[in-house]
């Protein structure tokens, strides 16, 4: 028997906290009842049907995609443009696949899929700490003392973010710009966007190159690749120790 949340996340519904409020507005049954309490039990022996679907646990799959520019993180668009589940092989169409997080429209780069949410919010929830790493092309030349304002933190929106690793990668003086590689472990909305504009240096273009051990080796843009089993491992290991304050290294202290 499990907390009926989570056996919809493991069904690949939803985060449990999205499959939470799914049972709060009442479009849960199990065994044609509908339930409003999240403290259920089920077992797969009950039938569990959410808006009218019939929920069954199915094969994990995790993906990992090399996310084009101009492409939607989402399984659908109101607006009909290209999102990263319309792109994805014919053989994963069928999984109920959806975005672990968000990368922006414009950004490209690492971004995993899959029909795990129970893995999911562990990976992007509020209490994670995973590390995402990025590429920022930004304009101007970053000093040493604006690369450490960046990792002490800035605020943004009116809260600070939390300490990152900066390093100025490559400048680009005939056209006042350069490289910037920065690790974040939160996933606030254009963050690093933010962060950037915070200090006067707008991102011109920005690239995600890691997602906590997950690499694109040598994917091209719009292709995908399931993970290794030591690849899902060492996912599965980072996910439970990023929700036990897991800390960045101090980058003032190298």
């Amino acid at each position: 028997m499990e907390r009926l949340q989570k056996y919809m996340a493991r069904c690949g519904v939803a985060s449990r906290r999205a499959s939470e409020k799914l049972i709060l507005e009442g479009r849960v049954r199990v065994n044609g009842e509908i339930v409003t309490i999240l403290g259920t039990q089920v077992s797969s022996k009950d039938e569990v049907v959410v808006d009218g679907k019939s929920l069954y646990v199915e094969d994990t799959v995790v993906l990992v995609m090399n996310k084009p520019r101009s492409t939607i993180s989402s399984v659908l668009d109101d607006k009909g443009r290209t999102t990263v589940v319309s792109i994805l092989p014919e053989a994963y169409r069928s999984k109920r696949l959806f975005p672990v997080g968000r990368l922006d429209y414009d950004t490209k780069g690492v971004l995993l899929l899959t029909n795990d949410g129970e893995l999911a919010n562990q990976l992007v929830g509020p209490r994670s700490q995973i590390e995402k790493e990025y590429l920022a092309r930004v304009e101007g030349i970053l000093t040493k003392e604006e690369l450490k304002i960046l990792a002490l933190g800035v605020v943004i929106d009116g809260i600070k973010t939390r300490r990152a690793w900066t390093d100025l990668d490559s400048s680009d003086l005939k056209n006042n710009s350069c490289l910037v590689r920065i690790i974040v472990q939160e996933g606030r909305y254009h963050q690093v966007k933010k962060m950037f504009e915070a200090i006067g240096h707008p991102v011109k273009r920005l690239t995600r190159i890691r997602f906590a051990n997950i690499v694109l080796d040598n994917l091209q843009e719009g292709e995908c690749r399931e993970l290794t089993i030591h690849e899902l491992k060492h996912l599965h290991l980072q996910a439970q120790q990023s929700l036990q304050d897991v800390k960045i290294s101090d980058p003032l202290k190298k």
